[in-house]
């Protein structure tokens, strides 16, 4: 009787490999980046009528101490979601302490007090003339941002369109000087402050949420120390001026802020900046249709010449244009570029009007 057969058991070539991990999938916003961008030019185009109508009811130090109050409260609440921390260092809140001033509180001031005597259509034309500031601040201070033939030209271009915007052949005349320097020293406040920042904010080690977010809150304190020294506290509230301050703060300075950021991480900061362009032309057709304010044929097409002049001072050859890392945070444009992260700095104060 031959022994019984046992069972042949075969090994398996090889012993199966654990499933390969999936990587995160990241999580695509809501809504698409183009119609965010749409939504954040509208915002910072209407921000000029906005305050023109706050400084109807309020005094423009009120104005502005309303914008920060409520545009520091949703960024509060964003951090608060997000978990940020606040900065620790004394030398980083003493650096944001003077952005604060340089991109928030007197520039502010400044576009409240320049909309009591001009039209909300020329602060906004004023504020497009940012990048053209930025290049020739840029040139002084920062020892690697050095000019082109483009962009020179385009300085100079820029230039001739503010002239045609305040009717210089025409001596002037019918312009508030006073009111138009100070909407033009608020626009020149923004390159000031984005320098400052990119030579003291950079490798704080703090997210920009966190570093605007604290910004913010210090330029809300000057604004309360210095608004009760210059005003008296209001005996009404309108009910049309005190929803455009609370919408110029929500909208215009805490939500347009998000905004930005998110626009930054997902598209860019070169193509986040465009919105720059459309701000003045926002601006004027809010001011014409809503506000009732007279438009002659200077404003547009000079508005026209400033924004093609920007745009040749922020062009870069290819050669000598760095590549920006994706989702890299940006406070606000490039001193060339420019409201908003300021100008790729990679700190706070993206903050426009």
């Amino acid at each position: 009787m031959s022994a019984p057969c046992e069972p042949r058991v075969t090994a398996p070539a090889s012993a199966p490999l654990p499933p390969a991990p999936t990587p995160p999938v990241a999580r695509r916003p809501a809504v698409d980046w183009r119609i965010r961008f749409v939504g954040l030019s509208l915002i910072w185009g209407f921000s000029f009528l906005l305050i023109k109508v706050g400084t109807e009811g309020y005094a423009p130090f009120q104005v502005t101490f309303g914008r920060l109050l409520a545009g520091t409260a949703v960024l509060a609440a964003a951090m608060a979601m997000r978990r940020e921390r606040l900065p620790r260092s004394a030398r980083t809140w003493g650096h944001l302490t003077v952005a604060a001033f340089l991109l928030n509180a007197l520039p502010f001031s400044l576009f409240s007090y320049a909309e009591l005597t001009v039209p909300s259509t020329l602060a906004g034309i004023c504020n497009a003339t940012s990048p053209l500031w930025g290049m020739v601040l840029s040139v002084v201070a920062l020892s690697e941002d050095r000019p082109t033939r483009r962009r020179v030209a385009g300085l100079g271009v820029g230039f001739l369109g503010v002239l045609t915007v305040l009717g210089a052949w025409q001596g002037f005349s019918g312009l508030d000087l006073p009111g138009t320097g100070m909407a033009l020293l608020a626009s020149f406040c923004y390159p000031v402050g984005w320098i400052y920042v990119r030579r003291t904010l950079a490798g704080t080690g703090s997210s920009t949420l966190a570093l605007t977010g604290s910004q913010l809150f210090l330029a809300t304190v000057q604004l309360a120390l210095v608004t009760p020294l210059f005003t008296s506290a209001p005996t009404s509230f309108p009910l049309l001026p005190t929803l455009s301050v609370l919408a110029l703060g929500t909208l215009g300075t805490g939500l347009a802020l998000l905004l930005q950021y998110g626009l930054v991480q997902e598209v860019g900061p070169t193509t986040a900046q465009m919105v720059t362009y459309f701000i003045p032309v926002i601006a004027t057709a809010a001011g014409v249709a809503l506000l009732g304010e007279q438009l002659s044929w200077n404003t547009p097409v000079g508005a026209l010449i400033v924004l093609v002049g920007a745009a040749l001072t922020q062009s870069r050859t290819h050669s000598a244009a760095a590549p920006e890392p994706a989702g890299r945070p940006a406070s606000a444009p490039e001193p060339s570029a420019d409201p908003a992260a300021p100008p790729g700095t990679d700190a706070a104060g993206l903050s426009r009007s």
